[in-house]
């Protein structure tokens, strides 16, 4: 099965009353090509309709419905929308635990489910015991809601902290000093760091054809980090950044080229 596959005709498909008439008119005589050409239906689908057409069905005026079928039939899937909706739900779940499915892990959750729930699956999903990327890819454009990024690094203190008892914790006491102290919101600041290298990537270069390795003069091939703090009030107000150097002395060249009012300093670990 082609994973990108491109029509090549235009889709769609001929009622079944069209297809009926263009078959009695080649049993009057007409050749199919022209029949087809006059009702507007590809002449191989038309052949195809009229080897199926029984003949009692072709001769009898009184039938506008035949009983058969002929075009596109929907390739067989392997889990019913009912259950595949149950498969969406579980992988969207994952992510919102900090355990999200990598794409293999989905195949191979895919595989066991439809192996715990006796579902006729292709041979070389019980071959390799995962289902096929074919699938995979098909399974995303069936669900938009899917889609593959690329997760940050979040420690299991972090992510266990960050829940809703904590949260409204955090909240209360707020709501608990804004009352007692009577912020302004010009009195309201919120401060947060940031790690700046001293070394950025370079752009993109124009080369020969050919070239395997590209190399770009920078000040140093690893750079050290610079912890930024920044701080902006409730209003919009900020103040001059300040930056930490992993040095165990700071000296004023350090702030060469920063925005007018940054303040440094220096610490052994950054």
């Amino acid at each position: 099965m082609f994973r990108n596959f491109k029509r090549k005709t235009e889709k769609g498909k001929a009622p079944p009353d069209v297809l009926l008439r263009a078959a009695r008119l080649v049993r009057l005589g007409s050749s199919i090509r022209k029949a087809a050409a006059d009702f507007n239906v590809n002449y191989r689908t038309l052949t195809r309709y009229c080897k199926k057409l029984p003949e009692s069905e072709l001769l009898d005026d009184r039938v506008v419905a035949p009983s058969i079928s002929v075009g596109y039939i929907k390739n067989h899937l392997v889990f019913e929308p009912e259950l595949e909706n149950h498969l969406v739900e579980y992988v969207l779940t994952a992510p919102d635990i900090y355990f999200g499915l990598s794409p293999k892990e989905v195949r191979g959750l895919a595989y066991e489910f439809a192996n715990a729930n006796s579902l006729k699956m292709p041979e070389n999903w019980k071959l390799h015991k995962i289902a096929g990327p074919d699938w995979f890819s098909a399974f995303l454009k069936r669900h938009p809601v899917l889609s593959i990024r690329k997760p940050e690094a979040t420690s299991l203190a972090r992510a266990s902290s960050f829940n809703k008892t904590n949260v409204n914790a955090f909240f209360d006491n707020l709501a608990s000093v804004m009352e007692k102290h009577k912020l302004e919101p010009h009195e309201i600041w919120n401060m947060d760091e940031t790690g700046i290298t001293t070394v950025q990537r370079p752009d993109g270069v124009i080369v020969r054809r050919g070239y395997k390795q590209v190399g770009s003069i920078v000040s140093s091939e690893r750079g050290t980090l610079v912890t930024l703090a920044s701080a902006v009030s409730a209003i919009g107000n900020s103040i001059p950044p300040f930056f930490i150097f992993p040095r165990v002395h700071f000296k004023p060249h350090f702030l060469n080229s920063a925005p007018p009012g940054s303040q440094g300093s220096a610490n052994p670990s950054g």
